[in-house]
């Protein structure tokens, strides 16, 4: 069996992915690795022989889909997530960084590593390949021809020995102290909902107005703090019943339907009047409701003020739904393909407006293969930019940072000119999910041989070590991410990914919060973490004996 595997890569992948998928479903005490298990098994498989690997374009492949994906789904609230607390998480994560060098430093002088080791010790342990790519470069440039292969090996099986457990031990620790905090994940989700990228619970509540606010237009309205997370749908005036737009004025006596989370919807209350026992969102004979697809390109990647559906057809939307979860319809929020809106509309302009979004399911289910490869393309261009850092080297985005960067990019634009640069949710999600399941069977068989013989060659203090420097790291930073600079555990494991430039530890944490927030924290930090990696292990590797 063992042979007809390494003839046949494919039967490989596969047998790889489906054991793995399979093992990471089974729950044992809560604990479920999920589509991390690919690795592990990866690893099992790979360490029968050394021949048992798949190709190394199964793994490139994998990480860049998976890296531009994510891009592409943390774009939009990437830069408002930076904007909050960016330059803080940096540094945050930067520390944290530069106190696993400290450790590594340590565990050289204690068991006398080399600075090859060292520098192959801190990459394997913060799973950092382009910093472990930078130690051999540099070694390569400064060793003689007769010592080279000697050299090479030295970090080589240092990072192979430390890996594995360098995303075990975060994978673990995230699992465990969440349940020790006894973390809601749904609660963060709500606090955050301001990001654009989670879900709430929304009411759609009946109010009969008894204060006078005032000869001001809904649209002055929303600028004060109390209306801004609400909209209105119905407004009944005496036996009228019409449509609330921005041009709207609210007064006494007026039966207005107001839709927004459970606590928001309760200050609007007490704010205009009292609460009604009307339905008036039932009332369906000359206002219509309808959830439509947005399948247009002359929708997607607009914001819902620009569409000027008031003007167009006398509508409103007063909810989007994106994947599983509903946000308010908030006229700054653009839409993507794939998004479900619900659209409160005269009768008669109904089908207009259907038209207007598109409402083709069939056409979500094709991906623009054209503008999807243009963008990986540029990702992969952006990769290969040489960066200058101080001493005179350079180093290089490459296959995981190029794609990231890119994808982070064009999602935020959502699109340019003609070109739709955002993909159909259920379509990201797909291909997110075989991009992970690609590159953590790749990795997994490329380590496992290696990983098997050096830790019973006597690389268990290697091992020893790289898995406390990975486990200190991951608990200083949820930690004291958490505790001290209040940080949700959702945004906080993504930081974790990132810090750790971890695909894998990525995709676990995304199962475990049910939200795209940990993308978010992966993506603000990933290029510092990077490009400090490669910096520190260049200078173990020069300063280490």
């Amino acid at each position: 069996m063992v042979d007809v595997l390494i003839e046949n890569p494919m039967l490989l992948l596969f047998v790889v992915a489906a054991t793995g998928y399979l093992i990471g479903g089974l729950s044992i005490g809560g604990f479920r690795l999920g589509v991390a298990a690919v690795l592990f098994v990866g690893l099992a498989i790979g360490s029968l022989d050394p021949e048992m690997r798949l190709p190394d374009v199964i793994f490139q492949l994998g990480l860049i889909v998976f890296v531009y994906t994510v891009g592409l789904a943390g774009g939009p609230g990437f830069f408002a997530a930076f904007r909050r607390k960016g330059l803080r998480d940096n540094v945050f994560v930067l520390a944290v960084i530069v106190g696993a060098a400290g450790l590594v430093v340590a565990a050289a002088r204690l068991f006398d590593l080399t600075g090859g080791q060292a520098a192959g010790l801190l990459s394997g342990s913060l799973t950092n390949t382009p910093a472990l790519a930078g130690v051999l470069q540099t070694i390569t440039e400064t060793t003689s021809a007769a010592q080279l292969d000697a050299a090479i090996a030295e970090p080589v099986v240092a990072y192979s020995v430390a890996y594995p457990m360098g995303v075990l031990a975060m994978i673990l620790a995230i699992f465990v102290l969440q349940r020790l905090w006894h973390i809601d994940y749904a609660a963060e989700a709500h606090g955050l909902r301001d990001l654009g990228v989670v879900g709430e619970e929304l009411q759609d509540r009946t109010v009969r107005v008894a204060h006078d606010l005032g000869a001001v237009t809904v649209s002055e309205l929303m600028k004060q703090p109390v209306f801004q997370h609400v909209l209105f749908g119905r407004l009944r005036r005496d036996d009228h019943l019409e449509v609330v737009t921005g041009r709207t004025t609210i007064a006494p006596g007026d039966v207005v339907s107001v839709i927004g989370a459970d606590d928001d919807v309760a200050r609007v209350i007490e704010h205009l009047g009292e609460a009604s026992d009307e339905a008036l969102m039932l009332d369906r004979a000359e206002i219509d409701f309808r959830r439509i697809f947005v399948s247009s390109n002359d929708v997607v990647g607009r914001r819902l003020r620009d569409l000027r559906l008031s003007e167009r057809f006398g509508a409103v939307v007063t909810r989007l739904r994106r994947g599983d979860v509903d946000v308010l319809a908030e006229p700054h929020m653009v839409l993507q393909p794939g998004d479900r809106v619900r659209v409160v509309a005269p009768r008669d302009n109904m089908a207009a407006v259907t038209s207007f979004f598109g409402d083709s399911y069939r056409s979500l289910s094709e991906i623009d293969v054209g503008v999807f490869g243009l963008g990986i393309a540029l990702g992969l261009l952006v990769g290969l930019i040489p960066i200058p850092l101080p001493g005179g080297t350079t180093f290089e985005l490459g296959l995981a940072g190029g794609p990231l960067v890119v994808g982070l990019i064009v999602g935020a634009l959502g699109r340019t000119g003609p070109i739709v640069w955002q993909l159909p949710y259920n379509a990201n999600l797909t291909l997110r999910q075989v991009g992970v399941i690609l590159f953590l069977a790749g990795v997994g068989t490329r380590s496992g041989y290696s990983f098997a013989s050096t830790f019973a060659d006597g690389g268990l203090v290697i091992f020893f070590a790289g898995a406390v420097i990975t486990s200190l790291a991951a608990v200083v930073t949820l930690v004291v991410g958490h505790k001290v600079l209040k940080i949700s555990m959702s945004v906080l494991s993504g930081m974790l990914a990132g810090l750790q430039t971890q695909p894998a530890v990525l995709a676990f944490a995304g199962e475990q919060a049910g939200t795209e927030l940990p993308n978010l924290g992966y993506a603000a930090v990933y290029p510092v973490a990077t490009i400090s990696k490669i910096l520190i292990a260049q200078i173990l590797l020069t300063s280490l004996p």
